[in-house]
């Protein structure tokens, strides 16, 4: 029972879903079901005569999964001279591409370098920041700040930030703060009083 539970605690954590098939359906998804069972039963004779340790298994486990994924699934054009097939790896490949570039030029603009004439507004305990490192797609490392560490000028360069795997100190440049909304002003200039 308690390995049900570290499996579901960990997946959660890593956000990962499981999709399982009706029960005793093994039809519904044949071609998936039978890529793992000659997988599974050629890995089996493969390795069958050699004791593997972790880094040993994982690495094998990484090599089959990009041959695998090196499959042709069809034509990759309808030109004749073309002869690049279709791979589940074209997949894989260009959403890294796309998140690499993307989530770089996306905290880059959260975090625009002004210069250092521009006095800029100190990260405030309670809020909220993006860590630069740990991201994943679809999983944002978005943590509060819990300390903020100010310099004998009273600058914070330095905070605390909770996560779940503890408290952590980070520079300043190591965190992007989620933008503020913006307060709507009355169109006259007048200020609006709360009543």
């Amino acid at each position: 029972m308690w390995k049900s539970s570290t499996v579901q605690n960990f997946s959660t954590e890593e956000g990962i879903q499981w999709n399982f098939i009706r029960p005793a359906s093994p039809n519904f998804v044949g071609l998936w079901e039978e890529n793992i069972k000659s997988m599974k039963k050629i890995l089996l004779k493969v390795a069958k005569t050699r004791v593997l340790n972790f880094e040993e298994l994982t690495t094998l486990v990484t090599q089959i999964e990009a041959i695998l994924n090196s499959r042709p699934l069809c034509p990759l054009s309808v030109d004749p001279n073309d002869l690049q097939p279709l791979t589940p790896g074209h997949f894989m490949d260009l959403k890294a591409k796309f998140w690499s570039s993307w989530s770089l030029k996306y905290l880059s603009e959260l975090q625009p370098r002004r210069r250092w004439i521009f006095p800029q507004p100190n990260l405030q305990e309670g809020q909220m920041v993006i860590l630069k490192e740990g991201n994943k797609p679809l999983q944002w490392n978005l943590v509060p700040i819990c300390k903020v560490i100010p310099s004998e000028y009273g600058l914070v360069r330095v905070v605390e930030v909770k996560t779940a795997a503890g408290v952590f100190r980070r520079a300043i440049s190591k965190v992007v703060p989620l933008p503020l909304p913006e307060v709507e002003q009355p169109s006259n200039g007048e200020r609006e009083v709360p009543v």
